[in-house]
């Protein structure tokens, strides 16, 4: 399923240490079991000091969890070479391969349903045979364009 509100935190400059370290602390916590995907977004916009707290917090949780295996992903702008957040999980980097936006959709369309009632903001873009799952592309992405 995809994540739910709870799961992902898109993340700013404004973005709180107390943010970030709640979302680790529910990604690597025994209750993560439950086939949850724990994700922040635009973690390379955390400022400096925050993003020096989201490293402590996740590799001493890391250490001192017992659970095995873990669902944490940290999206970053591939161009966001100079961003702490970028360095420090470098050893955990993943570069995707390029997909138009065809591809995108016909794999979400294929793969990615939510059963009607179980997420308020994918009911958001209801449409026939449930499939939830929107795209929207800006030239200026956060500039209202």
């Amino acid at each position: 399923p995809l994540p739910s509100y709870d799961e992902v935190l898109v993340c700013t400059p404004d973005t709180e240490e107390e943010e970030v370290e709640l979302l680790v602390r529910r990604a690597l916590s025994p209750g993560s079991q439950e086939q949850k995907i724990f994700c922040l977004l635009g973690a390379d916009k955390l400022v400096y000091k925050v993003s020096e707290r989201l490293e402590f917090h996740f590799f001493r949780l890391v250490q001192s969890s017992s659970i095995p295996s873990y669902r944490f992903l940290i999206f970053c702008n591939a161009k966001a070479h100079s961003s702490y957040v970028t360095t420090a999980f470098d050893a955990y980097k993943v570069t995707f391969p390029c997909y138009n936006k065809l591809e995108i959709q016909s794999y979400l369309k294929m793969h990615l349903k939510v059963p009607s009632g179980t997420a308020p903001v994918a009911q958001a873009f209801e449409e026939p045979h449930q499939q939830n799952i929107k795209f929207v592309f800006s030239e200026r992405a956060g500039m209202g364009e």
